[in-house]
């Protein structure tokens, strides 16, 4: 059995078997870290939310706030992310992540003019 593969350059191009099998390890890698890419937007989206909730920020800020601490305690934005939406859950949020979201709240909530909030975080 023959196998083709289209493309605009060349319209049929033969593949053999190994070429396929190639072929379709590539794609399979490509469609699982698509796969991935989506969880996490989904998960940072949500933490997103809930800092624009604690907060009472802008959405853009809270973005901003959610990449600072990821920045400032040199944890990957989706593992923060995971531990903010812990911690909106009732959940604890480790201690550097927790001075690191208040204090950027604090310096998004001051950009905004909208003070700072003194509630315990």
């Amino acid at each position: 059995m023959a196998f083709f593969a289209l493309s605009r350059r060349q319209p049929l191009v033969l593949l053999s078997s190994t070429e396929l099998a190639a072929a379709y390890d590539r794609l399979a890698t490509e469609n699982e870290q698509l796969r991935r890419a989506v969880s996490s937007h989904a998960v940072i989206d949500q933490a997103i939310g809930a800092v624009l909730v604690l907060g009472q920020i802008a959405p853009e800020e809270a973005w901003r706030a959610l990449r600072d601490v990821s920045q400032r305690t040199n944890i990957k934005l989706r593992t923060v992310a995971e531990h903010i939406l812990e911690y909106a859950q009732g959940g604890t949020l480790p201690e550097p992540e927790r001075i690191e979201l208040g204090k950027a709240i604090d310096r998004y909530r001051r950009c905004a003019g909208l003070g700072e909030d003194t509630t315990d975080r």
